[in-house]
């Protein structure tokens, strides 16, 4: 065999074809940059929320990623953003799972006896209200349903796990943030003044706390506030209100799987069920049940805890830093007002379903 037949030989040889194991390898390690910017991000947010626990660190993520991107140029390079993206999702999922060790389902079952009616009552004015009031005011679907499911359900988590249900753009997870954090604060000013007015029982406020009020902090903050021992009820009220995240997220993946292949021509075949339970949801239900028989040892708890809320903060981070302020600014105010307005109406129906239930 001559050279040139050597030659013909190694340029005819094939090519050594990529496998997927080897591709999610090569994505792994170019998100590696972002996230490890969105860690270090939410590690000062962290910081910032034990200082000032009212705002939390998951809220102080998404506003340090958002300033981070907006003042240092690099950030923002296209590289990094497949890492916020990590964040945003795969972290985001995690820390749900993760969320779920602290749920005792043997707890819940004894609260959720008598305090379901309000729990689903309050839920549905939130989610029915985001609806409607939220078309009202022109607001796309997305800021609509993950504002009426972090009022109705428990804040920052709840966004969370709806957006990784969703996929929503940043901008509207940012301003359901941003809208539920507003309001977490005037809940914590304002219901324990207000409580004393209608001269509300610690069982009563604990209640109306723990259904009203969304991230569990402004909760705790809210029933320590007013005393009487209102926040271990108010505390057990709010985790149970979390189990909501799962019927709620099916939903929402299931919704978005038909219309996604309603757009491909395929309606009328069966949605895959598969696709309509995320793993996520899936890991979710079995952290809680190990919990529930004692297989997470209670001294794990704040550790657990921590690091769940942790997790949340980075995905934030993520998503703040992959965010771009000029796509907030189309939405103006409407956000809040939507946000105010489905405050306003839980809380009163909350009282209210109290109120003809006997429990007030």
């Amino acid at each position: 065999m001559g050279k040139s037949d050597e030659g013909l030989k190694s340029e005819t040889a094939p090519v050594p074809r990529e496998t997927p194991r080897s591709h999610r390898s090569a994505a792994l390690v170019g998100a590696l940059p972002g996230l490890a910017v969105a860690v270090v991000v939410a590690c000062v947010a962290a910081l910032l929320g034990q200082l000032v626990p009212l705002i939390g660190g998951p809220v102080f993520g998404i506003l340090l990623g958002v300033v981070a991107a907006a003042g240092i140029r690099p950030l923002r390079a296209q590289p990094m953003t497949a890492g916020y993206r990590t964040a945003g999702t795969f972290v985001l999922q995690a820390s749900i799972v993760v969320l779920g060790t602290g749920l005792s389902l043997g707890e819940v079952a004894q609260v959720g006896a008598t305090s379901l009616p309000v729990m689903l009552g309050t839920l549905a004015v939130a989610l029915g209200g985001a609806a409607l009031v939220g078309r009202a005011l022109g607001l796309d679907a997305d800021t609509r349903t993950l504002i009426g499911v972090g009022t109705g359900i428990c804040g920052a988590s709840a966004i969370a796990a709806a957006s990784a249900a969703l996929k929503p753009k940043d901008s509207d997870v940012a301003y359901a943030i941003g809208t539920i954090f507003t309001f977490n604060i005037a809940a914590v000013l304002l219901f324990p003044p207000i409580g004393h007015l209608l001269g509300l029982g610690a069982h009563s406020f604990g209640l109306w706390a723990g259904t009203a009020v969304n991230d569990t902090s402004s909760v705790v903050a809210a029933a320590e506030s007013y005393g009487g021992g209102a926040s271990s009820y108010a505390i057990v009220v709010k985790l149970t209100r979390s189990l909501m995240i799962i019927p709620i997220v099916m939903a929402l993946v299931a919704l978005r799987t038909k219309r996604q292949r309603a757009a491909e021509g395929l309606s009328r075949s069966r949605l895959p069920w598969r696709r309509m339970v995320p793993a996520f949801i899936v890991g979710f239900v079995l952290a809680a049940a190990l919990d529930t028989v004692g297989a997470v040892p209670a001294s794990w708890h704040p550790g657990l805890s921590a690091l769940g809320t942790f997790l949340v903060t980075v995905a934030l981070a993520g998503i703040g830093l992959n965010l771009r302020i000029a796509e907030m600014r189309k939405a103006g105010a409407r956000p809040l007002l939507l946000g105010g307005a489905l405050w306003v109406a839980v809380g009163l129906a909350s009282l209210g379903l109290q109120a003809v239930t006997g429990m007030l």
